[in-house]
């Protein structure tokens, strides 16, 4: 059975910064992801990356966030600066058996879910 296990949310003032992690009981990931979700909201995509560095970012974030890798420690991070109170959700880690080449967002694709950690961004 496939664990991903989130760290790294907490609360910040608006401009701050925070960097999440996911750390999975296994390597056998193509593609791995950052999902948000907002009280009453969809579960929206943030970031993804291929194992082999592609990388796609949802446009609310781009130049903000920053998705990596760690193959070697089965971790992959996203390290999000310039918080805005709309980043506030909970950010749930995803992992994908395949590659992902479009549609990077797409929940179905992920097969693998972490348990979430929240993420409050204060005006």
């Amino acid at each position: 059975q496939v664990q991903l296990v989130e760290s790294g949310g907490g609360s910040v003032q608006s401009g701050g910064s925070l960097r999440l992690s996911c750390a999975a009981s296994r390597d056998t990931f193509s593609c791995m992801g950052w999902f948000r979700q907002a009280p009453g909201k969809e579960r929206e995509g943030v970031a993804a990356i291929n194992r082999d560095g592609l990388t796609s970012y949802a446009d609310s974030v781009k130049g903000r966030f920053t998705i990596s890798q760690d193959n070697a420690k089965r971790t992959w991070y996203l390290q999000m600066n310039s918080l805005k109170p709309e980043d506030t959700a909970m950010y749930y880690c995803a992992a994908a058996p395949a590659y992902c080449s479009s549609a990077y967002f797409n929940t179905a694709r992920f097969l693998y879910w972490g348990q979430g950690t929240q993420v409050t961004v204060s005006s």
